[in-house]
């Protein structure tokens, strides 16, 4: 969940690519078949990249039966030292959560969605002292409704945000690299929705929308996607360190940078 807590981003599980990577949902971003092969490759930097910055990583190994599997964030949403595990949002990924069930265990209360309820944690954003929830197609307000329930419990505040149809999930083009600081692609949130909810909003151009998902870190640092100039200029003018990661096979399965992680810390 991008933008947990202080940015330390201690600890992280993450999920090999599947060998049915080629059978991935692609919606939004895809232009070719997903390529397991080269969706590993693209894994292996982006786990080298965490465990530069600090990260100590887990490595699950791929659920090959779950074509979406490497797709971690989507299965829990942490709040302190709950795991809500949703029902997802797409049918095609129940059953996903059976694993990081009994990884999340083992120092987490699991408490498992109503019925009626569906939510990726894709849609969930950590942002300085509250939880933004998006409403999306894989996210409906049930879901977001039970969530929120907890997180208020952990005395945060909660704040839900309408997702356009034109992107997947609210992480898919919105992040918090730093305290007071959002990141939102153009063409999809509008001011009015977010315009309240940072010092400071640095909006990227429409066609680097991939890009406005991004992993902060303290001090300063942040992960980015490469290949979006525009994007990585304006985040270098705001201070910040750079690191990239080539994840275009991921991409080609609508997965971003978040997409392959389930911090713990």
């Amino acid at each position: 969940m991008p933008g947990t807590f202080d940015r330390s981003r201690q600890s992280a599980v993450v999920r090999c690519v599947s060998k049915k990577f080629d059978q991935a949902i692609s919606v939004y971003f895809g232009t070719i078949t997903p390529d397991a092969i080269a969706a590993q490759g693209a894994h292996d930097a982006y786990v080298a990249a965490l465990r530069a910055h600090g990260t100590e990583v887990t490595v699950l190994s791929a659920l090959d039966k779950h074509p979406d599997c490497c797709f971690v964030e989507d299965v829990a949403v942490m709040v302190g030292k709950k795991a809500i595990i949703p029902k997802m949002g797409h049918a095609s990924r129940e059953g996903e959560q059976a694993a990081i069930i009994e990884f999340l265990s083992e120092g987490a209360e699991i408490i498992h969605m109503n019925s009626n309820c569906t939510l990726d944690g894709g849609d969930v954003v950590f942002l300085d002292d509250r939880y933004l929830i998006g409403i999306s197609t894989r996210t409906n307000r049930a879901g977001a409704e039970f969530l929120a329930k907890y997180v208020k419990d952990a005395g945060f505040k909660v704040e839900f945000i309408e997702i356009p149809d034109s992107t997947l999930h609210l992480t898919t083009i919105f992040s918090s690299p730093r305290p007071g600081t959002l990141v939102a692609a153009e063409g999809h949130l509008s001011i009015n929705q977010i315009g309240h909810l940072a010092d400071e909003i640095i909006w990227v151009p429409n066609s680097e929308s991939y890009a406005a998902n991004t992993m902060g870190y303290s001090g300063d640092r942040v992960i980015i996607a490469a290949g979006y100039p525009t994007t990585r200029q304006l985040l270098l003018d705001a201070g910040f360190s750079i690191t990239t990661v080539d994840m275009d096979a991921i991409r080609e399965a609508d997965g971003s940078l978040t997409c392959l992680s389930q911090f713990n810390a």
